[in-house]
């Protein structure tokens, strides 16, 4: 999916990123009417009228399998649309629908897609078209004539630092794609108008945002008829997986993930707790991609960034403040009310495997729908591609 998670090696970043888990894909945009309000951040009292979902801008794109192979069998917009950041606050995200040009009037389902780690910058943003990748498994959705809508997430694409692996932020912008895309002026003729049948779908990073869209959907967007949720190689222990890959090549990801709730709760004060080495390798995380602050903190620990004076040992995670924040973003306090298939494999490098089990035992106590799907042998890399025949089938199953 998109540019992988938690790569093992940053060396390595770049291939396994665009040949192991997709094939690459390309959104090429073109210049289009505005709809809605102006594409600018609202503000004021603009803000406190603005509904969760609202379409603020479209403008035509093109969807390609590889990169520079665009496809006349869809048809696509890059929007902007109304959503709610961690806090409660009113913002406007970023994202793209792509649909089937395959002559169908009725309704068809309309799929969610959650991206993996991009990185911070606005340059990032998935549905800008940089280097953009699509997995094998969106793919053959469009082949089977489902709808698409996919979301940059709160800062990404917009204005505002994107608080990377903040939950609520992640869900809020999952679910209000799903409404966003509803509201388009073509929905109802390209049949995926309200009503119309949804599932959500994630992996790494995506496998999160799904994880947290289902489980705030009940409460904060239950108008969706959400048929089901599958995610995959689901961080659900935040700071289990940065303690798993602290010191190796994931450990980019834990200094994302600090500018990222950062950004969300300004108290955390991220800067003035870090060393002046720290807060070079914290602006790198800010203004670049995922490769960029990976490859720069390629063998780092974390706590070798952090003044000591601001947390004993350098073990930021672990201050009262940074703990609460980073638990209150893992899912499973609130059991999703739809099916959903968690999926991980047995040799994920990245993401502790045992985490992802815990969320399903916790999460299948109450809903018997939550399933689990094993990958033997499945690395971080390799087990999206083994799950996306399972994947599209347990999703065919509930959109036919």
């Amino acid at each position: 999916m998109k540019r992988m998670t938690w790569p093992t090696r940053v060396r390595t970043h770049r291939v396994r990123t665009y040949t192991a888990i997709v094939l690459a894909g390309a959104l090429a945009l073109g210049a289009g009417a505005q709809t809605g309000s102006a594409g600018a951040q609202p503000g004021g009292s603009e803000q406190q009228r603005a509904r969760p979902g609202e379409v603020v801008s479209a403008e035509p794109a093109s969807y390609g399998l590889l990169p520079g192979l665009l496809t006349k069998k869809t048809e696509g917009w890059r929007i902007t649309y109304r959503s709610t950041g961690a806090t409660g606050k009113a913002n406007v995200v970023s994202g793209a629908v792509i649909v089937p040009k395959d002559g169908r009037t009725g309704p068809r389902p309309l799929v969610v897609f959650a991206p993996g780690t991009v990185g911070i910058a606005d340059k990032c943003a998935s549905s800008k078209g940089r280097l953009e990748a699509i997995s094998l498994l969106f793919d053959r959705g469009i082949r089977r004539g489902w709808g698409f809508v996919m979301t940059d997430y709160e800062g990404l694409g917009t204005p505002g630092d994107h608080p990377y692996l903040v939950g609520p932020s992640e869900g809020h912008a999952v679910l209000d794609a799903a409404r966003a895309a509803q509201q388009l002026p073509q929905a109802q003729k390209l049949g995926i108008g309200k009503g119309s049948d949804v599932a959500i779908l994630g992996y790494s990073q995506g496998g999160h945002a799904a994880a947290w869209a289902a489980q705030l959907h009940r409460t904060y967007a239950p108008e969706l008829k959400v048929r089901g949720t599958a995610a995959g190689g689901v961080p659900a222990d935040l700071r289990k997986a940065f303690a798993y890959n602290n010191g190796k090549g994931g450990a980019g990801f834990a200094m994302m993930a600090a500018v990222g709730h950062d950004a969300a709760y300004p108290a955390l004060g991220l800067d003035r707790s870090l060393t002046p080495e720290g807060r070079r390798l914290a602006k790198v995380a800010r203004t670049g991609c995922s490769g960029e602050i990976l490859d720069a903190m390629d063998g780092l620990r974390m706590e070798s960034l952090v003044d000591p004076k601001a947390a004993p040992g350098g073990r930021l995670f672990d201050r009262p403040d940074w703990r609460a924040r980073l638990t209150a973003s893992d899912p499973g306090r609130t059991v999703p009310d739809h099916p959903v298939l968690l999926f991980e494999g047995t040799a994920d490098e990245l993401i502790p495997y045992d985490d992802v089990v815990r969320l399903h035992r916790t999460w299948s106590r109450t809903n018997p729908e939550v399933t689990f799907r094993r990958v033997p042998f499945g690395t971080h890399a390799t087990t999206v591609l083994f799950a996306i025949g399972p994947v599209m089938k347990w999703m065919t199953q509930r959109l036919g």
